[in-house]
């Protein structure tokens, strides 16, 4: 039977929907929702927007994720990966061309999604998805530091060296309440997520579980860090008066409203100058959540649709940003955390959209006392978390391309920005995966003497790999040459080319050329271009066997 293209994984997980599933739901949402609160804020702010932009698209575009997607228990929002680029389209084309590049990525994921393009994704090489995660890690980190340390900087670059050199210059007005807070904030993240947990979990080796000191840190293991420490941090500026930077006295606080539906107002050549930013968000906001898809899939034993998913992101990443949105993805941390929760279908996503909603409504005004210097320490930690970092201590173990592409995809991310990164790595790849399949394209002699000689083929013969029909045309006998297809798997329209040329050089030295063992692609791919009726019929053989046995008899 034929699926529907456009089936949200809602209505399938609804069939056998019981109470008991609600309430998992309900409870895994709630909690979601309390860890997205600081995460939301944070991303936002660090990209250069007001905290309000990600509490708005954590409800919207999380909202319609969870609705509309192709994933059971996937969680979208705004995530860190969008930070550098957010904030470089806003330093370069102010909020209205982030607004209309965010509308153009919508649209983009929603046709690739339409156009089943979801599965394509995962050909991205593992080199530079690395290459640019662990690169935007630094770029997340080393945006936070003006926070980090209360430093005063009136405007903060969007590039590398712009940054290295604000941040140096302003040095000097470091404020020690802030960095404090922040170091002792980081400190908390680390210890309270890294360090507790391995502890825990050495305890249960050696049999220590019972302690009182144990059970109490096991239950408390529940309750996120970064709650914890947006909680602490505000009390201690609230309590003591610290002199740091708050949402509050940078932004006035967060509204206790709605967001207001408005859509920019442009020309055609500002839509030209955002082309190239929208591509880079959507194919970022594609293999973002589509990995995350993935990860989730292992964690219940199920399996999205890309192709669904992709539409819900496009959907989401054009209804958003009307609503004082910015670009959202499936996020990696809090997908998981829905999962560990019980989540077991997307109303559990619903709900912590719901959930936010409420605390915007409710409990805005107390936001105001949350420092700056804190939220750029759960940034921090957030981006530790996001890096692969181990993959440049393995790096020794993987061959030169690999090496190559990593790095020059980690360099050219930090010193240029995103989109030539992904370019590059993509054709180094492209190039390397092009070597190694033409070095494995080759022919062997199966039958040789004076008059007669016998190829096999191995691999495919694509453009890459026609100097082997080039090096045939050197070795041709003095009556007949049989060329063996059997092990050939691929022929692109450069072969045929290459063998059309050898036949007519086999036609001008009065020489036969034989072929055999044509199967499947190649064999459609000849008929396509017309070689058969180059070479007369009885020059085809369906096996090499036959096609020996029957030339050496006629000679």
């Amino acid at each position: 039977m034929q699926t529907l293209f456009f089936r949200p994984k809602l209505i399938d997980t609804l069939r056998d929907y019981s109470i008991d599933s609600l309430i998992r739901d309900i409870g895994a949402g709630l909690t979601v929702g309390v860890v997205a609160l600081p995460l939301a804020m944070a991303f936002a702010i660090a990209s250069g927007l007001p905290p309000q932009a990600g509490l708005f698209t954590s409800i919207t575009a999380g909202f319609l994720i969870s609705l509309l997607g192709g994933s059971k228990v996937q969680i979208g929002g705004p995530a860190g990966a969008f930070i550098v680029i957010v904030y470089g389209i806003i330093q370069q084309n102010g909020l209205g061309g982030l607004v209309l590049a965010t509308l153009m990525s919508g649209a983009i994921l929603f046709v690739m999604g339409l156009l089943r393009l979801g599965t394509l994704i995962r050909f991205i090489p593992v080199a530079v998805v690395i290459g640019f995660t662990n690169a935007i890690a630094v770029l997340i980190m080393l945006s936070q530091i003006k926070d980090f340390l209360g430093l005063s900087v009136a405007n903060m670059p969007a590039d590398f060296l712009g940054i290295m050199s604000v941040l140096a210059g302003s040095i000097n007005t470091l404020n020690s309440s802030a960095c404090i807070l922040a170091l002792f904030s980081l400190i908390f993240l680390f210890t309270w997520q890294l360090l507790i947990p391995r502890w825990l979990e050495e305890s249960n080796k050696r049999s220590h579980s019972n302690t009182h000191l144990h059970q109490l840190l096991l239950k408390l293991q529940k309750l996120p860090g970064s709650i914890l420490v947006l909680v602490f941090s505000t009390l201690v500026v609230y309590v003591s008066d610290l002199p740091v930077q708050t949402i509050g006295s940078r932004f006035g606080g967060i509204p206790s409203s709605l967001p207001t539906f408005a859509f920019p107002s442009f020309d055609i050549s500002t839509l030209q100058d955002l082309v190239r930013p929208a591509f880079t968000l959507a194919i970022l906001g594609a293999i973002e959540s589509l990995l995350c898809a993935r990860i989730a899939d292992n964690l219940i034993d199920d399996q999205h649709n890309p192709n669904q998913e992709l539409m819900a992101q496009g959907i989401a990443n054009f209804i958003a940003p009307l609503f004082s949105g910015m670009p959202a993805t499936g996020t990696i941390a809090r997908t998981v955390t829905n999962v560990k929760n019980g989540a077991i279908s997307p109303v559990a996503g619903i709900v912590h959209a719901f959930t936010l909603l409420f605390i915007v409504l409710v409990a805005a005004p107390l936001a105001y006392f949350i420092p700056l210097s804190a939220l750029s320490a759960i940034l921090v930690f957030v981006a530790w978390n996001m890096g692969e970092w181990r993959e440049f201590v393995h790096l020794k173990e993987f061959r030169i391309p690999y090496r190559v592409i990593l790095i020059t995809v980690f360099l050219v991310t930090i010193l240029v920005d995103l989109a030539s990164a992904v370019e590059l790595g993509l054709i180094g790849a492209c190039l390397t995966f092009i070597y190694r399949i033409s070095s494995l394209t080759r022919f062997e002699v199966i039958y040789d003497s004076h008059k007669i000689r016998v190829h096999r083929l191995y691999g495919s013969l694509f453009f890459g790999a026609v100097k082997l029909v080039e090096e045939l045309e050197q070795l041709l006998p003095e009556q007949t040459i049989i060329l063996d297809f059997k092990n050939l798997i691929y022929l692109d329209s450069s072969g045929t080319d290459a063998l059309r040329h050898l036949i007519k050089t086999c036609h001008k030295k009065e020489i036969r050329c034989v072929f055999s063992g044509l199967i499947h692609q190649p064999l459609e791919m000849m008929e396509r271009a017309g070689l058969k009726e180059l070479l007369s019929p009885q020059y085809f053989y369906d096996d090499v066997a036959t096609a020996m046995r029957l030339e050496i008899n006629d000679l």
